[in-house]
């Protein structure tokens, strides 16, 4: 076994292998840009060196200084995690000459794998069903090959995934500007614009399994998972095994996989990734040679540590045996990303001022490479952590993981919890009936909020009163337990906020002859509030009879409301902007940091609501400004 690798990753990707390495004893080196100086992983591993500034292409897509870091620190082998390098050919390449283990499979391999238009002709000599599609080309063949195939048709970048370089083109005339889009996309997200055309599949799902291979000749399976919850071809909820499947099917996935491995000579760990149509017939898309982001499922249907696989088959050591691979149960996990579901999912930039994870146990594993003052940036994904969840069954792990989702509470950015609770307590979600256009199909409904009530708006009213009480008062610290009238504190306040585009006030009075408790009117309803404790980020109050302990945080310019359904985030009074009541300056403003690609309007010409305007490119993902 290695005595010290280096981690060619960041976040919580880092963190992951650190753990595992810590347990075997391994030493490990972190590598960080500029941004990431203060990151958790960094403090973590056992040494740690920056690369160069924040852009990825300037520091961890920068080969020759991540190789000069594990050179000059001694590092036997490096990990790429999963993204970033971990399927660059040129890298597993660089590493072996400089005398360094690449923890993954060999360049020959990446490169066979890594090009979606190879690896299908691999698959396809390898009896392994294949979706039916066409190499890359110039325009005119492009267009000729997708009448033949029949339309609809996907155009799909050759490296890469996670919907980046892909888009479904469902009319001849749209597909000049389909095609350039996503070679554009591609070239961006990996440098390379090479593109193929595929059959676009009806209501498929989207199903992965996982192998690794060994030295020693061997390649097993871990089982298969389900990655049919996606949104715009990005994964959203990722669970294992797949459910309303037959064992037929089952084991013809695995046999398959396994095959696309053997058919390589696979070293290391790798996902076969499959669509399966509406009538059960499965297809080979591509395959993933690395770990993936939703490994820990897997892990935890089995029991396994894959990163301690890894290790052992870069090591040069034998697998387990296939027999010896149990499961049980069942497992879901969740991506929290800071991003604005009500803003067409624009990632939410800044500092996390305040967050409050759920409580990890035996069933309940979370993923994170963030604390408070740690900040998203636009540098790289808007993924804070992952929420990993087993159950007995699937039924019993929804429930689990949405009671987990309930706890957690981000400050100073929006984040996808909502988003997620409406996905698990969807009917069609609930009952397995889905496949990879659900979100898209039903994301108005997904994103919509129903409108704050009356006492909804009582909490928010009664934290700020509260909070801003704490800071006229003498006293400093944690809060304490706020009981009756103080004479310095006022006795009622009239509190306003905003949550979207509702502008509402409510009047917080203290009763003077019953210590702690606080008469809130909203809207003429009045809620009297019985308040247990108040302690700093929590109200602990007797609302309608109702012992509710609600979550809260307050910043200079929001108010964040955690309760058991949902997160709702308000402006506070004092950041508003006044109107002079004549209308739109006319001005436009980008909803995040990014690069404009491309502008569809010139001076002079009249738009419409909903035209689009302009093509703005941030964190790797295109989208448009309309």
């Amino acid at each position: 076994m290695f005595k010290r690798i280096l981690i060619a990753n960041r976040g919580e990707i880092a963190r992951r292998i650190i753990r595992t390495a810590n347990n075997l004893g391994i030493e490990t080196v972190a590598v960080y840009s500029e941004a990431d100086q203060h990151a958790i992983y960094v403090s973590e591993a056992s040494q740690a060196i920056c690369i160069g500034p924040p852009p990825a292409v300037d520091s961890y897509l920068n080969i020759e200084k991540v190789i000069d870091a594990a050179k000059s620190t001694g590092a036997e082998a490096i990990h790429p995690g999963y993204g970033f390098l971990s399927e660059n050919a040129d890298f597993a390449d660089a590493c072996a000459g400089a005398g360094i283990v690449f923890i993954g499979p060999n360049a020959d391999v990446i490169r066979k794998m890594g090009s979606k238009e190879s690896a299908k002709s691999i698959m396809a000599a390898n009896d392994v069903p294949v979706v039916p599609g066409a190499d890359d080309g110039d325009l005119e063949t492009l267009k000729q090959a997708a009448e033949s195939i029949g339309l609809p048709v996907l155009i799909k970048a050759v490296a890469g995934g996670g919907g980046r370089g892909m888009r479904l083109v469902s009319n001849l005339d749209d597909f000049e500007q389909a095609l350039t889009s996503a070679r554009r996309e591609a070239a961006s997200a990996f440098g390379n614009d090479k593109v193929l055309l595929e059959k676009y599949i009806e209501q498929p799902r989207h199903l992965e399994v996982q192998i690794f291979g060994d030295t020693h000749g061997n390649v097993i399976h871990a089982f298969e998972r389900d990655c049919s919850t996606q949104r715009r071809y990005q994964k959203v909820i990722e669970e294992a095994p797949a459910a309303n499947i037959t064992e037929a099917q089952r084991n013809q996935l695995h046999q398959a996989a396994v095959k696309a491995g053997q058919a390589v000579n696979y070293v290391g760990a790798g996902t076969v990734e499959f669509v399966m149509d509406k009538a059960g017939a499965i297809y080979f898309i591509e395959m993933n040679t690395r770990l993936q982001v939703e490994h820990p499922v897997t892990e935890m249907i089995t029991g396994e540590d894959l990163v301690h696989w890894q290790f052992i088959a870069a090591s040069g050591g034998a697998l387990p045996g296939q027999s010896t691979i149990k499961r049980h149960g069942h497992a879901i996990e969740l991506r929290l990303c800071a991003e604005d579901p009500a803003n067409d999912f624009a990632p939410s930039i800044g500092e996390i001022s305040y967050l409050g994870l759920p409580t990890a146990n035996a069933s309940v594993r979370i993923d994170s490479g963030v604390a408070v003052g740690s900040h998203i940036t636009p540098f790289y994904d808007s993924m804070f952590a992952k929420l990993i969840v087993h159950g007995d069954d699937r039924s019993d792990a929804i429930n689990r993981v949405d009671g987990a989702l309930r706890e957690l509470k981000l400050g100073g950015l929006h984040s996808n919890r909502n988003f997620l609770h409406n996905i698990l307590q969807h009917p069609r979600f609930q009952a397995c009936d889905f496949d990879t256009h659900f979100v898209d199909d039903a994301q108005a409904e997904l994103v919509s909020e129903p409108s704050m009530q009356n006492h909804e708006k009582a909490l928010a009213g009664l934290a700020v009163f509260e909070h801003e009480n704490r800071l006229r008062s003498d006293t400093t610290g944690p809060w304490e337990e706020i009981i009756g009238f103080r004479s310095n504190l006022p006795y009622a306040r009239d509190v306003t906020l905003t949550h979207e585009a509702e502008t509402f006030t409510v009047k917080v009075s203290m009763n003077t002859s019953t210590a702690g408790t606080r008469e809130i009117t909203v809207n003429e309803e009045i809620f009297s509030l019985s308040i247990k404790q108040i302690s700093e980020n929590q109200l602990n109050v007797d609302l309608k009879q109702t012992n509710a302990r609600v979550g809260f945080h307050l910043n200079s310019a929001h108010c964040y409301l955690y309760t058991s359904e949902r997160t709702l985030v308000m402006q506070r009074a004092a950041d508003f902007e006044v109107s002079d009541g004549e209308g739109s300056s006319g001005k436009l403003v980008a909803p995040m940091p990014g690069a404009i690609l491309d502008v569809f309007v010139k001076v002079g010409d009249e738009v419409t609501a909903g035209a689009s305007l302009m093509l703005m490119e941030a964190m790797k993902i295109e989208h448009a400004i309309v």
